[in-house]
C-alpha cells in the first residue's frame, strides 16, 4: 500500500439548514491521481473548498502527511504549508501581470539585503516555461504578460507554480473547462507530467474520458455523500459511465 498523503475523515459541512457534505471521507495516496466525480450539486465544489482551506468544515478530522491538523485552524496558508495547492478552472492568474510575478506572488524571493530578487525569480520562471511548459524561442520571456499565453499554457503555468513550490498534493478543479481541443490536450499532458514529478493529484472534471485517461482511482459522490470508491483497474470507461448514471438516479 502506498503512503497516505491526505485524509479527510467523516466530514460534515452545512450552509444554514442545508447539509452539503454528510460524513464524507476522502484519502489520497502517494503517486496517485484521484478522479473526483459526481453530477452538478453533488457537493464536489464544497468538498474542494474544504480540502483547499477556503471553507471551514463543521465536523470531521484532517490529516496531511501523517500529521493531524486542527480543523478550526485549517486554512489556505496552512494547506500550502503542508504541501497542498489548488489550481482552479480560471487558473487564478493575474493576466495583466508579468509571468514571474504570478509565479512568486505572495512567496517572493529575497536577497541578502531583504530586497526581492527579481533576477532569480525571472531565471526560475524561464526555466519553468521551457522545461515544464515546453515553450521555446526568443519570444519566451519571464517578464511577458500572462495574457500572452494561451488558455492551456496559463493552466500549465499554474500547475508548474505548484510543482516549483514542491506541493506534494495538487487539486485540479475543472482545469479544461472552456478550452479548445488543442489547449485541452496541453493541459492533460501537464497533468500527466505531475506523476513524473512524484506528485499526487485530485482531478475534478465533468469529462469522463479525461477522468478515465488520467486517474488511477475514482471517488464518486452524490448529494454530499460518497457513493463509490473504485480503482481504475476494476472498471471500464463504459462501466464508470453506467455507475455515475446509476448513482445520480
Amino acid at each position: 500500500m502506498s503512503k497516505e498523503l491526505l485524509a479527510f475523515e467523516n466530514i460534515y459541512k452545512s450552509y444554514g439548514k442545508v447539509d452539503v457534505l454528510k460524513n464524507i471521507s476522502l484519502t489520497l495516496y502517494e503517486n496517485e491521481t484521484l478522479g473526483l466525480l459526481g453530477d452538478n450539486g453533488a457537493g464536489k465544489s464544497t468538498l474542494i473548498k474544504c480540502l483547499s482551506g477556503l471553507e471551514e468544515i463543521d465536523k470531521g478530522s484532517i490529516s496531511i502527511n501523517g500529521k493531524k491538523l486542527n480543523p478550526k485552524k485549517y486554512n489556505i496558508k496552512k494547506a500550502r504549508t503542508y504541501g497542498l495547492e489548488t489550481v482552479y478552472q480560471d487558473s487564478s492568474l493575474a493576466k495583466e501581470q508579468e509571468i514571474y510575478k504570478n509565479i512568486f506572488l505572495g512567496r517572493e524571493l529575497v536577497n541578502f539585503f531583504g530586497f526581492i530578487d527579481i533576477k532569480k525569480e525571472k531565471a526560475i520562471s524561464l526555466n519553468l516555461l521551457k522545461n515544464f511548459l515546453g515553450l521555446r524561442g526568443s519570444g519566451v520571456l519571464a517578464d511577458s504578460k500572462v495574457s500572452t499565453l494561451s488558455g492551456g499554457e496559463r493552466q500549465g503555468l499554474a500547475i508548474a507554480r505548484a510543482v516549483h513550490f514542491n506541493s506534494k498534493i495538487i487539486i485540479l478543479d475543472e482545469p479544461t473547462t472552456a478550452l479548445g481541443i488543442k489547449e485541452v490536450k496541453k493541459v492533460l499532458d501537464f497533468i500527466k507530467a505531475l506523476r513524473e514529478h512524484k506528485k499526487s493529484s485530485i482531478f475534478i472534471t465533468h469529462n469522463l474520458a479525461h477522468a478515465y485517461e488520467l486517474s488511477t482511482r475514482f471517488l464518486i459522490i452524490d448529494k454530499g455523500e460518497v457513493k463509490e470508491n473504485i480503482l481504475k483497474k476494476d472498471i471500464s470507461l463504459q462501466g464508470l459511465q453506467n455507475t455515475l448514471l446509476r448513482v445520480a438516479k
